[in-house]
């Protein structure tokens, strides 16, 4: 029987180059988008080059539409072995600009979303007495701090905090852990202008931002068998930021 991995927010990016490195591992894959069906085609394409999959589309933040999210795999494939809370957004803007109603959506999407699924899935994995989450939190969550993106920050720092709680929640049948990406060549960040990029590369160690697969190798690795004692870890992977 195939392992299953479920990764929210799979479209592209990060949760693209982890749905794959799944793939390629034998498991079979639920992509998860919310609005961009396109990009969740193309990351299913790839999935099935290497395994199986399916892709179901669910707003994390709408608990319903998280229950039947699970519900269907659960009736797709009778277990969850895998679940990466990958989905996320931001909203930078000036401090000034900053609006209750940014914040919010911010914190719905990125940290209650992340709880929900969590939650749904955790059910069936404490009832199997075996899982593995992985949160993508951030650097931003840690101590590198940005005003025009305080609501984003929050909302890692959170899942840092949601992090510790699940892995005692789920103790001892389920491993939680996060991953905290520093900077990496995504969509999200080719809007940076090469000043800027340039100016922060400088205090990476390793002179460079991260490949997306870079991130998704640290992530398979923690479902994996050798990381079986690795649980409640918060693991930065950042290149060796000076901050």
């Amino acid at each position: 029987m195939n392992k299953v991995a479920l990764i929210t927010g799979s479209s592209k990016g990060i949760g693209r180059a982890i749905a794959i490195s799944f793939a390629k591992k034998g498991y079979s894959v639920v992509v998860n988008y919310n609005s961009d069906l396109e990009g969740a085609k193309d990351t299913l394409n790839e999935v099935l080059k290497y395994s199986k999959g399916i892709i179901i589309k669910c707003d994390i933040a709408n608990e319903l539409e998280v229950k039947d999210m699970v519900e269907t795999i659960i009736r797709e494939y009778n277990h969850i072995d895998v679940l990466v809370n990958n989905a996320g957004i931001a909203i930078d803007t000036t401090f000034e600009d900053k609006t209750p109603e940014h914040f919010r959506k911010i914190l719905d999407v990125n940290l209650i979303g992340t709880f929900l699924v969590s939650k749904y899935v955790g059910n069936y994995m404490m009832k199997d007495k075996q899982g593995s989450i992985i949160n993508i939190s951030s650097t931003n969550g840690l101590n590198t701090t940005y005003p025009e993106s305080l609501d984003y920050d929050a909302s890692k720092a959170g899942i840092i905090s949601l992090t510790h709680n699940l892995a005692t929640q789920y103790a001892p049948y389920i491993k939680v852990n996060a991953v905290c990406p520093g900077w990496v060549n995504t969509s999200m960040n080719k809007e940076l202008d090469k000043e800027f990029i340039d100016n922060t590369t400088k205090y990476i160690k390793l002179g460079r931002f991260a490949e997306p697969e870079e991130i998704a190798n640290v992530v398979s690795f923690l479902a994996s068998d050798e990381a079986s004692y690795v649980n409640d870890s918060i693991i930065r992977v950042d290149g060796g930021e000076v901050i």
